[in-house]
């Protein structure tokens, strides 16, 4: 007996077929879209740095490059968060040696650095500067030379003699045995770039980068490599950080051509 299909029959047994082939292509693309999946996601997990809420104490010298690198960073690390605190070196690493929490330290000497590798990881110059001798906008008193800082008629700011910029300033000045009498002694090198810039010191010794970011306010005379000192920049994790690998990788950065490339701009010189 032959079997007649109606219409509705024949639409019906249709689309079982019709289901019925695409149950293993729906099986195969689930199958490569998952591949796929596993692997862009796994990919991207691999070049992705931890993302973290990083605390970096940092040498106050440092104040406009950071803030510029800071967001450099978060830009290209989606999720993380960097806070700056800007501070002399000495204080930065009161502060380490106190319990403060943080995650990376940076100072503007080794010596600091030195005084709590307790706490740190391996160090990492990440730039070095120089000073130069700022001076009032237009160098109105015609400093010109060190020797020029001996003038009692001047007034000069230093920084204090355990802050980097004061150890480096006192090792210019008794190299030239030449005897300066501050008129005030700072807790850190912005702080003496800010008298000069206020007119309340004739002169001061500071990093070439901090007469470069006021240079519209000061003028800055530069002093022969012959009579200068080089300061070093080292950073380093903090071993207490709860956020280990996300700090290890900014240190990295710092040092990667991006990071170099945002430090040398603003005057900072290569490691």
């Amino acid at each position: 007996m032959s079997l007649t299909l109606t219409p509705a029959r024949r639409r019906t047994a249709a689309a079982v077929l019709t289901a019925a082939l695409l149950v293993p292509l729906a099986a195969c693309s689930s199958d490569d879209t998952k591949n796929d999946t596993n692997g862009s996601t796994a990919s991207g997990s691999a070049s992705a740095a931890p993302q973290a809420n990083l605390t970096v104490l940092a040498a106050a010298s440092l104040t406009d490059v950071f803030k510029t690198a800071g967001a450099a960073y978060e830009k290209s690390h989606p999720g993380t968060k960097v806070t700056f605190s800007f501070a002399g070196s000495q204080e930065l690493v009161a502060q380490v040696a106190q319990g403060s929490p943080a995650d990376v330290l940076v100072t503007a000497d080794t010596k600091s650095m030195d005084k709590v590798k307790a706490d740190t990881g391996t160090p990492a110059i990440i730039a070095k500067n120089r000073l130069v001798i700022a001076t009032g906008k237009g160098n109105p008193f015609k400093v010109d030379e060190l020797k020029d800082l001996a003038d009692t008629k001047l007034k000069v700011v230093l920084a204090a003699p355990e802050v980097p910029a004061g150890k480096y300033s006192k090792k210019v000045l008794d190299a030239q045995k030449i005897t300066v009498k501050p008129v005030s002694q700072e807790p850190n090198v912005r702080a003496v770039l800010s008298k000069v810039e206020l007119g309340e010191a004739d002169a001061g010794l500071v990093y070439k980068t901090d007469a470069e970011s006021a240079k519209d306010k000061v003028a800055a005379v530069e002093i022969p490599d012959a009579q200068n000192a080089i300061a070093q920049y080292p950073a380093a994790t903090l071993k207490d950080s709860k956020n280990a690998e996300a700090a290890a990788a900014f240190v990295a950065w710092l040092s990667s051509p991006e990071g170099q490339k945002i430090l040398q701009d603003a005057g900072f010189q290569k490691p």
